[in-house]
């Protein structure tokens, strides 16, 4: 049964990285500067999108 929890929590977390990023990279660079956000960034910010909604 762990190891299922452990599979749905990463799966999860793939979603929201992956819904995250790909509307982040979808904005235009005027758009991601507007939230004070670069190219750079967008991959931490998914990240840790994914993490705090698995850990909420």
């Amino acid at each position: 049964m762990l190891f299922w929890a452990f599979l749905l929590k990463r799966y999860r977390m793939w979603r929201v990285y992956r819904e995250t990023f790909v509307e982040l990279t979808s904005l235009d660079d005027r758009t991601l500067a507007d939230v004070n956000l670069g190219r750079g960034d967008i991959e931490r910010v998914a990240r840790r999108a994914a993490r705090e909604a698995v850990a909420a």
